[in-house]
């Protein structure tokens, strides 16, 4: 399997795939207009010169066997907020005090913020469910790490993440229905979808702009705010293993936390090493490398299992070179698939 820089072509397959991600994904509706725009602006990013203020690019898994059989996706964004606002709920305290009475209270709260304009993202990632093993999921969203640490002057210097928060089995989101449901006459998959769409003008017309303490949420609502849907968990700790940390924003429909790393700091970034491609078997103490081509037009990321040579040679097999569409020699971006264990050699 690879990741590939998306193509005009893969819009059909992108619908199908949009169409089975539920409610939550809000930057990949189920909608073909608002689709194709997005693999249009992913083209104009790479034709472009680098600008974070307009950079917007998505990438596909596929089998480079069936290269239209799309069965993940996944995103950037250089910089977000910079032609529209870009709204997050801050998580704060403040403290009620009566030294009379003898009262000391630390109370929740949440506060209409823009604070996260400006940042980079990672987003749209969706895997198939049926694709959901063999390391995919891994190479999928890690693959991105890999052009970010290529091509750092396409984003700004700090990365974030927005989880998915929690909702039930039929879409509904507890945070949903104890605060926005009160500011706005609709459904939360609807708010949901409006957002992915791009219509957004609402969330300013609509969102309470003053101080929100938790206490006058319900139960089940305050127990969601900053947790992520049980599909995202292995997402969370993935980018936690990266160097992602949550800083208390949440979003603003489902509360689901947004974490956030500096991009030099991001663990694949940090620790990727620039190598050239050997035709020969791997060494015994092969391990899972990510490897890209490390091509603006035409970049690819595959899943290998191997170990550079002490002279800066990476040995691939057939089949990974063919991935990535390249020759013996050719200059590749790797890094180990994950952070070694400290108690493993």
């Amino acid at each position: 399997m690879r990741v590939r820089s998306i193509e005009s072509a893969d819009l059909p397959a992108l619908l199908a795939l949009a169409q089975s991600t539920g409610v939550g994904v809000t930057t990949l509706p189920a909608n073909a207009e608002r689709l194709g725009r997005r693999i249009d602006a992913s083209l104009a990013t790479l034709a472009q010169a680098p600008d974070p203020a307009r950079a917007s690019l998505l990438f596909v898994l596929d089998d480079p066997a069936r290269p239209q059989h799309v069965v993940g996706i996944c995103g950037l964004e250089g910089a977000l907020g910079m032609s529209e606002p870009w709204y997050n709920y801050r998580v704060g305290a403040a403290v009620h005090a009566s030294r009379e009475l003898g009262l000391y209270r630390r109370l929740e709260t949440l506060f209409l913020s823009n604070d996260l304009t400006g940042a980079a993202e990672l987003c749209s990632l969706f895997l198939h469910p049926d694709w959901r093993r063999d390391g995919n999921g891994s190479l999928l969203s890690k693959s991105r790490f890999l052009f970010l640490a290529e091509f750092p002057e396409y984003f700004s210097p700090r990365v974030i993440a927005e989880m998915r928060g929690v909702s039930d089995e039929h879409g509904r989101s507890p945070f949903w229905e104890s605060l926005g449901r009160h500011f706005f006459s609709m459904e939360f998959s609807e708010a949901d979808y409006l957002t992915g769409i791009g219509n957004k003008s609402f969330i300013a017309e609509l969102m309470p702009q003053h101080l929100i303490y938790t206490a006058f949420l319900s139960a089940p609502a305050r127990a969601v705010i900053g947790q992520v849907h049980a599909n995202t968990r292995p997402a969370l700790a993935l980018l936690t293993g990266e160097g992602f940390r949550y800083n208390g924003y949440v979003d603003i429909f489902d509360a689901g936390p947004a974490v956030e790393c500096p991009l030099a700091d991001i663990r694949a970034v940090r620790d990727s090493l620039c190598l050239r491609a050997a035709d020969r078997p791997p060494p015994a103490h092969a391990q899972p490398w990510l490897v890209s081509n490390r091509r603006r037009h035409g970049f690819a990321v595959t899943l290998a299992h191997t170990a550079p040579d002490a002279d800066g040679q990476l040995p691939l097999d057939a089949q990974a070179l063919a991935a990535l569409a390249i020759a013996p020699g050719d200059s590749v971006r790797a890094v180990p698939l994950s952070r070694p264990h400290p108690n493993r050699p």
